[in-house]
């Protein structure tokens, strides 16, 4: 009896996902453990292993194929001793929604040619003159910015012209083509025209898009960041808090330790010391430690650090569980860990689903200062800028000093100001006297 391999669920929240390649073709045969496929999530791509063994007689979804749901049967294995040939066909029957639409159009051709009625309603349809009258909503003619702006910079009468456009919309190839006035040349050589289409470089709209241009399709994990961005401004309350911290005591201890740790092989970079001071700041004001949801909150005994990884799919962050307690050489060689993974598309739910705070660095960019959005349903983020070196009062005397701004993003339904100042001292401290934070 042949065996349905279905669309696997690789996380919790993952209801489609994107079968980015095939790791066997038709006619191989698998054992239980083997890696049959990549499938790409909202999160990761993430490998696809057989349970049980058999030939593979039938690829039902091709790869690169979006939008594929849980549950949805993505290939037939034949069992033990069944010719893959004889489970063919059956595989053919099974998957009857890919090849359906073939024979669909069919049943769908008929009834469109019964009513014949319908034909003379198509043909008025055809001339360009009557159809002038649907375009206008009201009295205002259905014109695209650009094409508004050509017309009234060439003195063409909108009202006569047929939009070839969705819905009758009028776009700049009509204005072009408007009574032979206006050659396609004319607005990019006109003093007045070319002032005109450059204020228009901020993409007119998906169907009138004239700038040399490569259409990038979206990720599953673009898509992702994209609509969870979207949800964190319009539906969390940001309330953002800016320190300045003096670097120098952080980066003469880093400097001791890793001349410690060198033998170990071991080299701990700004950041995990930053990760470490953030997890105990979480524990010093576990009013910051917490996560809004609706009428109550959760409030974290521990601090597990979501750490913003950029890798050529998006944005992603891993975790560092119970980063209060774990040594800064532990932090350092388990964050390495996750950034490969991470590079790679490999993390699994539990490594980048969680955590109770998130910590962003764009330092080594050169930023001086940012604000970050916060990662729902985590209550605030940390915004690390670039360490440079600025004047800076110590001991009532100008002096040369290392300094970082960090600025905390906190969510003001779940954390007031004062607790979020509370919070960025508590930060501003350890950093400060690194020491506190390893004893």
């Amino acid at each position: 009896m042949p065996i349905e391999l279905k669309m696997p669920a690789l996380s919790p929240t993952m209801e489609e996902g994107t079968l980015a390649k095939w790791l066997v073709k038709e006619g191989d045969d698998v054992k239980s453990g083997d890696i049959l496929a990549e499938i790409e999530t909202d999160k990761a791509t993430m490998e696809f292993e057989a349970v049980d063994e058999g030939k593979i007689a039938k690829i039902l979804v091709p790869e690169g194929t979006d939008g594929v749901k849980v549950g949805a049967p993505i290939a037939i294995l034949a069992g033990e001793g069944e010719d893959a040939s004889i489970a063919a066909p059956k595989a053919d029957t099974a998957p009857a929604a890919p090849p359906k639409p073939a024979p669909e159009p069919k049943p769908d051709a008929t009834p469109k040619a019964a009513p014949p009625p319908q034909a003379p309603v198509e043909t008025p349809a055809a001339p360009p003159q009557p159809a002038a009258a649907p375009r206008a909503e009201g009295d205002r003619v259905k014109a695209s910015p650009l094409a508004r702006k050509l017309a009234q910079a060439q003195n063409i009468d909108l009202s006569a012209i047929q939009g070839s456009g969705p819905g009758g919309r009028i776009v700049r190839a009509d204005i072009d083509a408007a009574g032979g006035r206006a050659p396609v040349t004319a607005p990019a050589g006109a003093p007045t025209a070319a002032p005109i289409a450059a204020g228009h470089l901020v993409m007119p709209g998906p169907f009138e898009q004239e700038i040399p241009h490569e259409e990038i399709k979206l990720s599953n994990i673009r898509k992702t960041i994209a609509r969870r961005l979207t949800e964190a401004k319009q539906q969390v309350p940001h309330i953002y808090l800016t320190v300045d911290i003096l670097l120098d005591a952080l980066l003469k201890l880093r400097a001791e330790l890793n001349a410690g740790l060198a033998s170990r092989e071991i080299k701990l970079s700004v950041n995990d010391l930053l990760i470490k001071a953030l997890a105990q700041s979480l524990m010093e004001v576990p009013e910051c430690n917490v996560a809004f949801a609706g009428d109550h909150m959760f409030q974290y005994s521990r601090a597990d650090i979501s750490v913003a990884v950029s890798i050529p799919a998006g944005l992603i962050t891993p975790i560092i569980a119970n980063a209060d307690t774990k040594s800064v050489s532990a932090i350092s060689t388990e964050m390495k860990e996750l950034a490969a993974l991470a590079k790679d598309g490999k993390l699994q739910p539990q490594q980048y689903q969680g955590g109770t705070a998130s910590l962003s660095n764009m330092g080594m960019f050169g930023i001086k200062q940012f604000e970050a959005v916060i990662n729902p349903p985590q209550g605030m983020i940390m915004a690390i800028g670039a360490g440079e070196k600025r004047p800076y009062v110590i001991n009532d005397s100008l002096q040369i000093a290392t300094v970082m701004s960090a600025t905390g993003s906190f969510d003001h339904r779940a954390i007031d100001g004062a607790d979020g100042a509370r919070l960025m001292q508590a930060f501003k401290r350890l950093v400060e006297n690194p020491l506190g934070m390893l004893a």
